[in-house]
């Protein structure tokens, strides 16, 4: 299989519902680029390229510089020899993560055509379905309630609400929910908010309500997180504290939380967070497949992980319910809640660029 052709392309999407968290006044928009790859064969791959600043630090610019230097080496690589391809490409991406997650995308998706499979099943077809939560942010407490009734009324029966300003405000919160809605399943993400105490006293006080407590404390600081994981009540997620394979090592090893968050977005795609979650499942802690504000290609590469692999317990692949101008066509379905594979060989998504 030839390369002959690499377009990248960035597309600024908005979103449907603007939201706070606690690095985050409003959120409203997002800036993406895309990467469409042609073969001789007639093939077309696409991979993206999804970034939060707050988190990586990368910008729009460093990202499509590393994109078209990306895009000029691809053209003599194969991809049938992905891991020697990814080698190449992570030279040029240093620093901009979702830049190489893009074209990490594309020679997957472009393995999983020529191999005529769905790349789930390619990666390893554990299963072809996962319940996903979906996440409300920060809001007052009658709009959190009612954002709450109307994502049950979806078909969504797990949420995950943004925290981490106010430990009072976030506890009220949470219950107004759970009297709300009783049988829906709650997560919390404090987004590095609180302190030590804080943490313990939001999870002591929300023991029979919350699933799971998602990045406490702040992200660089892993003792503080290892004291909060040591004494909750509830499990205790790293996030931000997991951006790449030796991170994630750094926190198994050190055992500091019960699980491990990866997001293809920020690790740089499916090698990398395949890696991650192999270090979980040696260490036995859970892997949960998040993400950042992204299109729905991102999301199918997602849940392709998240399908592979008996060791990801969580699913928190959300982040493309709300873009209203998403050029992408999925292949995957959304069914009360769960999303669900189907058969189509790679990503099993068009994008209408």
């Amino acid at each position: 299989m030839q390369i002959t052709n690499v377009d990248v392309i960035p597309v600024e999407l908005r979103l449907r519902l603007p939201y706070r968290t606690a690095y985050h006044p409003e959120v409203d928009r997002l800036t993406v680029v895309f990467v469409r790859v042609d073969t001789r064969q007639g093939r077309v791959a696409w991979g993206c390229a999804a970034f939060d600043q707050s988190l990586t630090g990368e910008t729009l610019e460093d990202v499509e510089r590393a994109c078209r230097a990306c895009a000029d080496c691809a053209r003599d690589l194969s991809p049938l020899n992905t891991e020697y391809a990814l080698a190449q490409f992570a030279r040029l991406t240093e620093g901009t993560p979702s830049a190489l997650c893009a074209f990490d995308l594309a020679f997957h998706d472009l393995l999983g055509l020529a191999a005529k499979m769905p790349l789930y099943r390619l990666l390893g077809g554990y299963r072809n379905r996962i319940q996903t939560s979906v996440t409300i942010g920060i809001a007052s407490l009658r709009e959190t309630v009612e954002l709450a009734r109307d994502r049950a009324r979806q078909g969504f029966r797990i949420l995950k609400i943004k925290g981490g300003l106010d430990p009072g405000e976030d506890v009220r919160r949470l219950r107004a929910i759970h009297k709300a809605l009783p049988a829906v399943t709650l997560r919390l993400d404090a987004d590095q908010g609180y302190t030590v105490q804080q943490a313990l006293d939001v999870a002591r006080a929300l023991e029979d309500e919350l699933e799971m407590l998602e990045q406490p404390t702040p992200a660089d600081d892993l003792d503080k997180l290892r004291q909060v994981t040591r004494h909750s009540p509830v499990p205790i997620l790293a996030d931000e504290s997991v951006v790449d394979p030796s991170s994630a090592l750094e926190v198994a090893a050190q055992r500091v939380a019960d699980g491990l968050s990866v997001k293809l977005a920020t690790c740089g795609g499916l090698r990398c967070a395949r890696q991650v979650d192999t270090i979980a499942r040696a260490a036995r802690m859970d892997t949960m497949v998040s993400c950042v504000n992204e299109p729905a290609l991102l999301t199918a590469a997602g849940l392709s992980f998240a399908l592979s692999s008996p060791n990801v317990r969580y699913g928190d692949l959300d982040g493309h319910l709300d873009l209203v101008d998403d050029p992408t066509v999925p292949g995957f379905l959304l069914k009360d809640g769960y999303l669900i594979a189907t058969e189509m060989p790679g990503l099993g998504c068009t994008v209408g660029l």
